[in-house]
């Protein structure tokens, strides 16, 4: 296992004199991507400048390698090995190549060393071609790729991203994420990224944290985060778009029936008979079937309802069906037009138990 490169102890900051972050700790592994996720405002890119010594901390400690980043030359050194890229590219007036070896010059680097180095970076990013152009004549998404370059091109042992995405089209954006990745896996590099995008967050990531009032509400890899929720606020961030408030009517061997208004549904987990809980469930979980149809399928879960709306949602349609509570599906169009799906019709949705994550209900 990787050793810790970063860890974060006790961390406050306020503002103003509000409380705005509140971080009791966490730590980063070398080689690790941790996305930091959630809503507008709650604390995320505060935390980066935190992580970078960009802000004045009220208490706290950020360890680098094992050792407390402090004000003087040890935070000088610290910064010295990390580079940072901002959601809107700050340029220097000067060549796309001269931005990229601002950074190398920062740093000391003899001339004569900084050609391949600057070659290659702009080359990682697929900028080498406008080498000689001036930063103030390119698009948007290339005066990214240049920031990317500039700041991969110091070798730097931790990279910090700010929402890098946020400004850009969607093919822009998509061809950026997959170089970014590629340079990634290539370089080895630990980064840290805060967005509010949870699909750039999933396709990056080792782990994802997702921030909620200044805090970390729940930290994990990407398919515990989107798949176990531990709370109402964080399943509704992370895309669970059915939540029911149910009662445990049974629970024995690892399996619950659950009551639900007057249907009861059976999930996966343990919990003591009588109590009170809240079950989550992933509209991509959910499938739909003619009315009155008997699906081959081992799901415990078989429901009749009818359809309340059908709603596009990019390259797919949500189907909200009225099952005795509201259940969502996510569905293609070709799904859409097979089943007939349209409001009013009645319909089948099925879905496993282990697609049901459950918790105590906060309180109860």
């Amino acid at each position: 296992m990787k050793g810790v490169i970063l860890s974060v102890r006790n961390l406050k900051v306020s503002r103003g004199g509000v409380p705005v972050l509140d971080i009791p700790g966490f730590e980063i592994r070398t080689g690790e991507f941790l996305s930091l996720i959630g809503p507008n405002g709650t604390g995320k890119s505060t935390l980066l400048l935190g992580l970078a010594g960009l802000i004045r901390k009220d208490r706290g400690e950020i360890g680098f390698h094992g050792k407390p980043v402090e004000n003087g030359a040890r935070l000088l050194d610290y910064r010295r090995r990390l580079a940072m890229v901002f959601q809107e590219p700050l340029l220097f007036d000067a060549t796309v190549y001269e931005n990229v070896a601002s950074g190398l010059r920062i740093r000391g680097m003899a001339r004569s060393s900084m050609r391949p180095v600057i070659e290659e970076n702009l080359a990682l990013f697929d900028v080498a071609h406008l080498s000689s152009r001036s930063a103030r004549k390119i698009s948007g998404g290339e005066a990214q790729r240049t920031s990317l370059a500039r700041a991969f091109a110091t070798n730097p042992e931790l990279i910090l991203l700010d929402e890098p995405f946020a400004s850009l089209d969607p093919p822009t954006k998509e061809a950026i994420v997959q170089d970014l990745g590629h340079a990634m896996r290539i370089r080895g590099t630990t980064a840290v990224m805060a967005t509010h995008d949870r699909m750039d967050a999933l396709r990056l990531s080792d782990r994802i944290a997702v921030m909620d009032g200044g805090g970390i509400a729940q930290i994990g890899t990407p398919a515990e985060v989107m798949n176990q929720p531990v709370s109402e606020a964080v399943a509704a961030f992370v895309g669970v778009e059915t939540i029911l408030k149910g009662r445990v009517r049974s629970s024995a061997g690892g399996a619950l029936q659950v009551e639900v208004g007057s249907r009861e549904i059976f999930c996966a987990g343990t919990c003591e008979q009588g109590k009170e809980v809240l079950c989550f469930i992933r509209p991509e979980h959910v499938t739909i079937y003619p009315e009155g149809s008997r699906p081959d399928s081992s799901a415990r879960n078989v429901l009749s309802g009818t359809i309340r709306s059908v709603q596009p949602i990019g390259m797919l349609y949500r189907v909200s069906i009225d099952c005795g509570f509201s259940l969502n599906a996510h569905v293609t169009g070709q799904s859409v037009d097979d089943l007939g799906l349209l409001p009013g019709k009645g319909v089948t949705a099925v879905f496993k138990a282990t697609a049901v994550h459950v918790i105590r209900k906060p309180g109860a």
